[in-house]
């Protein structure tokens, strides 16, 4: 089997790399294929005849979204059917990447695969876009919605970074932290979704999945444990989402149900405590 993985140089790209057989993949970074040039897909793609094509490549910037609007749109709903069209001309697998944003976060139960999508920011409508896309153009797909990111590699999109990361480094800094605790989510690590999706690929069992590590917390209880398990101390101060001002609203509450994995008869992914444990030692 050969898998194209683009975005192999990105946080989640990078533990693809390090999960999937060296033998099978065909690692692209951002040099190597620009997912918004139609012209440059079809030949890229074509070149290497892949069985699946892995698409990582997204533009995250949650808030510069709302001022950005054609180029997140350019990105994550242009360029995923610029891949799945090329995927569909090879009859090749595509595995795209979604967001917990597309839910508007009014339930307080975790959602599912076939609950209403309602996103309130341009990130979260355009990554909704691309995902509607991608299953009105082909049939063999795996569209994963995640959520909280935080691996070794960080993440390209945001200069290198992620949350735990960015704890760290005002933590040790000294610097009073200052966290809002009334957004409810799953932080992923993404060795865990590489590790699981590495799995799933291999059932052949396509549609929509929702992988994030187990359990819920907000982003002052992420912080928390952040500190708990490095031992740092710093002053941790609870804030309101309403209190940050932020350019894109926000689901307060996005925790996913992981049911369609469960439903195909594989396992529910480690609580993220856990997960966080191992991020913290492998860093």
């Amino acid at each position: 089997m050969k898998i194209v993985i683009i975005g192999a140089d990105g946080q989640l790209g990078h533990d693809l790399c390090r999960v999937i057989d060296r033998s099978e993949q065909v690692p692209l970074t951002i040099k190597d294929i620009d997912i918004t040039d139609k012209q440059q897909c079809d030949e890229v793609l074509s070149k290497y005849s892949p069985d699946i094509v892995i698409n990582t490549a997204a533009y995250n910037k949650v808030d510069e979204a709302e001022t950005h609007q054609d180029e997140a749109f350019k990105v994550n709903a242009e360029g995923a059917k610029n891949v799945a069209l090329a995927c569909k001309k090879l009859d090749a697998i595509m595995v795209h990447f979604s967001t917990d944003y597309i839910f508007d976060g009014t339930k307080t139960t975790p959602y599912i695969e076939t609950d209403e999508p309602g996103p309130r920011s341009a990130y979260g409508k355009s990554k909704l876009v691309g995902e509607s896309l991608i299953w009105d153009n082909m049939h063999k797909y795996f569209i994963i919605r995640t959520a909280g990111l935080f691996g070794i590699a960080g993440c390209l999109g945001k200069g290198g970074g992620n949350f735990v990361e960015s704890i760290l480094r005002q933590a040790q800094a000294g610097k009073d932290l200052k966290v809002v605790d009334d957004e409810i989510f799953s932080p992923t690590y993404t060795m865990d979704l590489a590790q699981k999706l590495n799995e799933l690929i291999r059932t052949w069992q396509f549609g929509l999945y929702h992988l994030t590590n187990a359990g819920q917390c907000s982003w002052y209880e992420f912080a928390e444990k952040i500190l708990e398990y490095t031992g740092i101390k710093t002053k941790l101060v609870r804030l309101k989402v309403a209190e940050l001002k932020a350019l894109a609203p926000r689901p307060k509450y996005s925790v996913l149900d992981n049911y369609n994995l469960r439903k195909i008869g594989l396992k529910d992914m480690r609580p993220w405590p856990e997960a966080l444990k191992d991020y913290l030692a492998e860093r």
